[in-house]
């Protein structure tokens, strides 16, 4: 049974970013996977596209004989592509038991409220594909408490309107300690704990917020989002092995994938780790690496990484000086395996290791 990853959010959150990523670091564990551009607008796609919806209907196309702005032509473009299912409904047969990433529009109103992109998902998901939606959110709105409480809604709305298993995922935070500092901890956020904590924060903010009709408004809302009590995150540094083996692998427990597919005996390395959590995070961890100790950790991560070249040059030195003399003979066999031995000992440990302060 195929599983595919439905990745939304609005402009700027990363989604592209995050379908290169991900199909990279996918193959990277032996994972085959594919990706399925359903932006109209997206001319310019970093990742090897396997199916593209651009192949059926162009935004510049529409917005030429329709006089369509972007925005409508975005939707009358999903519109199109719902009435003519059958097209991408061939190219998925194609794609076999390929992982699919689909890499959707960045317009939220595609997910809030309109209808096509959800009728498309249901209609994917009677093909028989596993389907989770991965809702990505800039992690700049937690700077400020107004932008924070907007994602949290638009979150919510896009969960109660999709009706799939879904994630909502930080992404970019990498980028976080170079904003102001947080009034709170990361976890609060990613947890979404008492929000009423907030309140004093919006007031804050601005003049505007401290007024009563607004401080009434605000606890409304605050309650409105306790009240479902549905919207958690996870967090994401796309460049980061761990955070990008950490988010897959709660991927895989929503989606089902960590107990579908049978994985034998020929697993990689990187597959058994996926599988088992090994180097999977929490948000202390999180918060360790990307906001308290930052500078820290690049430092030992570059020093680790100078490491890690040195050896494999002296690896491959030591196989190249065996290679020239026709393999090591009886006489330097010994000296050949030592230095092999001293190699493997250099090797820098890749598991997990968290400094507490």
């Amino acid at each position: 049974m195929p599983f595919a990853q439905l990745v939304i959010g609005p402009p700027g959150a990363g989604k592209s970013t995050y379908c290169n990523g991900m199909h990279q670091f996918l193959g990277a564990i032996g994972r085959k996977c594919s990706i399925v551009n359903l932006d109209p607008a997206n001319d310019k796609t970093s990742y090897p596209c396997a199916l593209d919806v651009r192949d059926l209907v162009t935004l510049e196309d529409i917005m030429e004989e329709d006089k369509l702005g972007p925005n409508g032509g975005v939707l009358y473009a999903l519109e199109e592509l719902e009435n003519n299912f059958d097209w991408l409904e061939n190219g998925l047969k194609e794609l076999g038991e390929d992982y699919i990433l689909f890499d959707c529009p960045g317009q939220v109103e595609l997910f809030t409220h309109h209808a096509s992109l959800r009728n498309i998902f249901y209609k994917i998901q009677k093909l028989g594909i596993r389907l989770i939606v991965v809702h990505l959110v800039d992690s700049y709105t937690l700077t400020l408490p107004s932008m924070y409480i907007s994602a949290l809604l638009l979150s919510l709305r896009a969960m109660l309107q999709l009706d799939l298993p879904h994630l909502n995922v930080l992404t970019k935070i990498d980028n976080l300690a170079n904003y102001a500092p947080l009034p709170f901890n990361l976890d609060y956020y990613t947890e979404v704990q008492d929000l009423s904590y907030l309140l004093p924060e919006l007031e804050s903010e601005s003049s505007r917020l401290s007024h009563e009709k607004f401080g009434k408004l605000n606890q409304t809302i605050i309650d409105l989002v306790e009240e479902f009590g549905l919207v958690a995150f996870e967090t994401l540094a796309v460049e980061d092995k761990k955070s990008m083996m950490s988010l897959l692998r709660a991927i895989d427990r929503a989606s089902g994938y960590a107990f579908g597919p049978a994985e034998g005996a020929n697993d990689t390395v990187w597959q058994v780790a996926v599988r088992e959590g090994m180097g999977v995070t929490d948000v202390r961890d999180v918060q360790e690496r990307w906001l308290d100790a930052k500078d820290e950790y690049d430092e030992q991560e570059e020093k680790e990484l100078e490491e890690e070249v040195r050896v494999r040059n002296m690896a491959s030195q030591v196989e190249a000086t065996g290679a020239a003399d026709g393999g090591p003979d009886e006489d330097d066999e010994h000296d050949y395996d030592e230095e092999l031995e001293k190699w493997k000992q250099n090797m820098p440990d890749s598991g997990v290791r968290v400094h507490r302060k």
